[in-house]
């Protein structure tokens, strides 16, 4: 499909949007780090959403996919306005934002300021704070040195195909929206799908998302030899499952 865009002052946001019945609660998914609207659980979400005759959006951040901007340039604050942006401006009513990898925290992040909007939130991978605790803390001295030096560092240990610049900028500025240092102030319901084989995402850190919501209405499913794009048949067949337990 060809994505329509929003226009917005200084950038354009690519979106995919399927309209359902206004008493159904619709979809949001949010991508991770570097992707985009067209991956794997993106495409399965629109196609359950349609199958179910859900409302359901997906877009991408400035800098990813067919938006606008320079990824080099992104900033979690950036991503998670854009987030709202499309939020308030393509959705109505009730909504459950399943996010993926960063898409987790751009999920909180947006439940946060739109609470009585939000009906659930499924986190498949969820990295909330990931810059801090996934990135900066595990850089070795040499690391932090040249990303101090440089203002840019790429993942070698990564496939070329997805060595990402990680940037000085993006890790200062996402200091200003870590969640997980306090209590997470939702009281909607919380599902979480993490694989305990992740190697970006390792499963104590969805136990740390848990306890930092309020809300007593917080599951996790843990899959013992699930990576962390959990793209695979049978995990979409629990995402699914996951989809009509919060919708109800």
């Amino acid at each position: 499909m060809t994505p329509d865009f929003l226009t917005l002052p200084d950038r354009r946001i690519a979106f995919q949007r399927q309209i359902g019945p206004k008493d159904k609660p619709g979809i949001v998914f949010l991508g991770g780090f570097a992707s985009d609207m067209t991956g794997t659980k993106a495409c399965f979400l629109a196609d359950l959403c349609a199958k179910r005759n859900l409302s359901f959006l997906r877009f991408d951040y400035r800098g990813h996919g067919a938006s606008s901007g320079d990824f080099k340039t992104g900033t979690i604050g950036a991503w998670s306005d854009d987030s709202l942006a499309a939020f308030d401006q393509l959705t109505e009513g009730p909504q459950i934002l399943i996010g993926s990898s960063m898409g987790g925290w751009m999920a909180f992040l947006l439940a946060l300021k739109r609470p009585e909007r939000v009906k659930a939130i499924i986190g498949v991978a969820a990295a909330p704070d990931f810059t801090e605790d996934l990135m900066w803390d595990m850089f070795s001295p040499a690391q932090r040195k040249q990303l101090k030096r440089d203002g840019v560092i790429y993942d070698e240990s990564a496939p070329p195909e997805e060595r990402a610049p990680i940037t000085l900028q993006l890790i200062e500025e996402a200091r200003h929206h870590l969640i997980l240092r306090d209590h997470i102030q939702l009281h909607c319901p919380v599902r979480l799908l993490q694989g305990m084989d992740d190697r970006d995402v390792p499963w104590t850190h969805a136990a740390k998302i848990a306890d930092a919501v309020v809300s007593a209405d917080v599951r996790i499913e843990l899959i013992k030899d699930g990576d962390h794009r959990l793209s695979r048949e049978p995990d979409l067949k629990l995402l699914e499952k996951m989809v009509e337990e919060v919708v109800g």
